[in-house]
Order: structure tokens, then C-alpha cells, then sequence
């Protein structure tokens, strides 16, 4: 089987003159390249070693810049396989439904027969 070719990381732009530390330039590129889903999930990001050949940085830079992006759960790293973009995960902060209110529903329900007094009992 053929290895997905690697995703052009040509547009990422890394300033050495920068104030910002250059695992931090590209920590920050990467992580916005996977939350606008131009890297998409599943796609194998090229190996440490030559990502920093490609940038001309030290590869404890490019080291770094991934280990944020693994505890973030951006990326994930498997020995033997690689470094992939992980799945999008939902943000905590957002509940799957909304809690089930049941003196809300029996309000609604109520409000739908059209009566206000309580439900006769048979």
C-alpha cells in the first residue's frame, strides 16, 4: 500500500526575527492549519528530522511545537507510524443535548392541551 504523501508545509512561514519563540510561530500555524481543516483529520504530518530541515530550525523546535499540539489533542503519535492530525474533538463546553427539564415539559404539555388546571384523574 502506498504512504499518503506528506502535506505541503510550504505555506507555513517561520521568522527567526521574530519576538515569538520559533516553536511557538509554529505551534501556532499548525494548530490554525487543523482547526480551519486545511490539514484534515488523518493526515500524516512529515517527520521531525525533516520538518526542521525544511524550516532550517533545530529539531527540539519542531519537537516541542508538536508536543503542545499532542497534549492540545491536535495530533497524535504512534512509534513505527507516525505523527497524524487527529479527530475533531467537541469542546467540552458544549453539552451533546440539552439537559431533560421535566417540570418544563409537563408546563408544555399542559400549555398544549390549552387548560391550566391540573389533569383530571380517571
Amino acid at each position: 500500500m502506498k504512504r499518503q504523501a506528506n502535506p505541503p508545509m510550504r505555506a507555513l512561514k517561520i521568522k527567526p526575527e521574530s519576538a515569538c519563540p520559533l516553536y511557538c510561530q509554529l505551534y501556532d500555524q499548525l494548530r490554525q492549519a487543523i482547526l480551519e481543516q486545511r490539514l484534515p483529520a488523518g493526515t500524516r504530518l512529515p517527520s521531525t528530522r525533516a520538518l526542521a530541515r525544511t524550516f532550517g530550525v533545530s529539531r527540539n523546535t519542531v519537537l516541542n511545537a508538536y508536543e503542545a499540539l499532542i497534549a492540545d489533542a491536535l495530533l497524535v503519535a504512534r512509534k513505527g507510524s507516525g505523527t497524524h492530525v487527529g479527530m475533531p474533538v467537541r469542546s467540552l463546553a458544549t453539552p451533546i443535548r440539552s439537559p431533560f427539564d421535566l417540570w418544563a415539559t409537563l408546563r408544555q404539555a399542559r400549555l398544549e392541551r390549552g387548560s391550566c388546571q391540573p389533569a383530571e384523574l380517571v
